[in-house]
Order: structure tokens, then C-alpha cells, then sequence
């Protein structure tokens, strides 16, 4: 296949889908000595461990959560991260908190920083909502598991924030208490959460 041919199409993938892996580009029939001599002329950057896109391609403000999900697709957005994508609390994270199963290796990325905590069960798979971001499918607690998650993981990251969130997203009906209390079941956290739930109700 001559040169200009597989250039034009691994350009057109990376424009379709924002970004583009080295797996894709096998995957599409492309020779990866392509995208290297792409990369070299500065038509493609790189952006992460095998992940590349075009120089201009538009950067959101969760580019960070699109170069995990794309590295890292089984991974689930949580707690401060989470917060942070559905607008709730004031809690800007200088690293992506994301969410594996116990038995799953850590993501080799360098950027952006990862704080990865392990969950299991029902904790991991249950209140995830996908989202399209940069052309990525990024997977993130819904707005009732992650309150339910900060309030699990309240000695690390503050009780404070977990009732910030809390109050904020009952204020702006973001969740419903049914929801609440099924989250908060499936955290171990009840117990904790009943009271702030029953004094936001009262």
C-alpha cells in the first residue's frame, strides 16, 4: 500500500476518534512504521504511552481523564476526580483518581498522575456511567456512588469533603435517597451516612 495512503488513514482514525494506539493502527491494517514517521514529521503527537493524536486536536478540561481511559479502559473515575467531573465541591485534584479491581495491574502512564485505590465486588462494578470525552468511552461513578465513596474513604480525604458533597448535590438534586441508601449499602457506610441523610430530610 503506498505511503500517502496508510498516512491519509491513520490521520482520518486519529481525527474520527481524537486519538489513536498503537493497537488500533495494527488493528486497522496500518503499518505502525507509519505513525512513527507521522510522529517524526510532527503531524501526530504523543500524548501518552502508546496514545497519539493530531497537534491540534481540541483538549477538553478532562483531557487527563481521556489519556486514562484510553490507557487504562477498565478503570473507573472516583471520589476526588469524580467529584471534580460532576461539578460538586470545591475539590480540584492534582491527580486522577480511579478505581481498579484488587487483582488488575496499575496503568504504566507518567501523565498525568494516578491515585489508584482498589475496590471489589459490587463497590467496583455497581453506579458507573460511561461518558464520551475527546473520543474516549470514560467510565465514572455516578453523582450517589461517589458521595457514597467519599464517605468509605472519609479518614483519607477529609470528612469534610464527603459532607460538602453531600450537601451541595442534595441541594442541587443530583441524587435521589433511595439511590443514596443503596450506595451507601454497597459502601458499608449506613451506618456513617444515616444521620446526615436523616438531617437532610428533616
Amino acid at each position: 500500500m503506498p505511503v500517502a495512503s496508510s498516512s491519509t488513514r491513520l490521520l482520518r482514525l486519529a481525527r474520527r476518534h481524537g486519538s489513536v494506539s498503537r493497537r488500533e493502527v495494527a488493528e486497522a491494517k496500518i503499518h505502525t512504521q507509519t505513525l512513527s514517521r507521522l510522529v517524526r514529521a510532527g503531524t501526530l503527537e504523543r500524548v501518552a504511552r502508546g496514545r497519539y493524536r493530531l497537534p491540534n486536536a481540541p483538549v477538553t478540561e478532562h483531557h487527563g481523564l481521556a489519556l486514562v481511559a484510553a490507557t487504562a479502559p477498565k478503570a473507573v473515575i472516583c471520589l476526588l476526580s469524580a467529584l471534580s467531573f460532576h461539578q460538586i465541591g470545591t475539590q480540584l485534584p492534582h491527580e486522577v483518581w480511579i478505581a481498579l479491581d484488587r487483582r488488575s495491574r496499575r496503568p504504566s502512564l507518567t501523565y498525568p498522575r494516578l491515585h489508584v485505590v482498589r475496590f471489589g465486588g459490587d463497590a467496583l462494578t455497581e453506579g458507573v456511567e460511561t461518558h464520551r470525552i475527546e473520543g474516549e468511552t470514560v467510565r465514572v461513578y455516578s453523582v450517589a456512588k461517589t458521595i457514597a465513596d467519599t464517605f468509605k474513604y472519609r479518614n483519607k480525604i477529609g470528612l469534610d469533603v464527603a459532607l460538602e458533597a453531600l450537601r451541595e448535590a442534595w441541594r442541587a438534586r443530583r441524587f435521589t435517597m433511595d439511590k443514596m441508601y443503596l450506595y451507601a449499602r454497597i459502601c458499608r457506610v449506613e451506618r456513617v451516612m444515616r444521620p446526615y441523610l436523616e438531617a437532610l430530610v428533616a
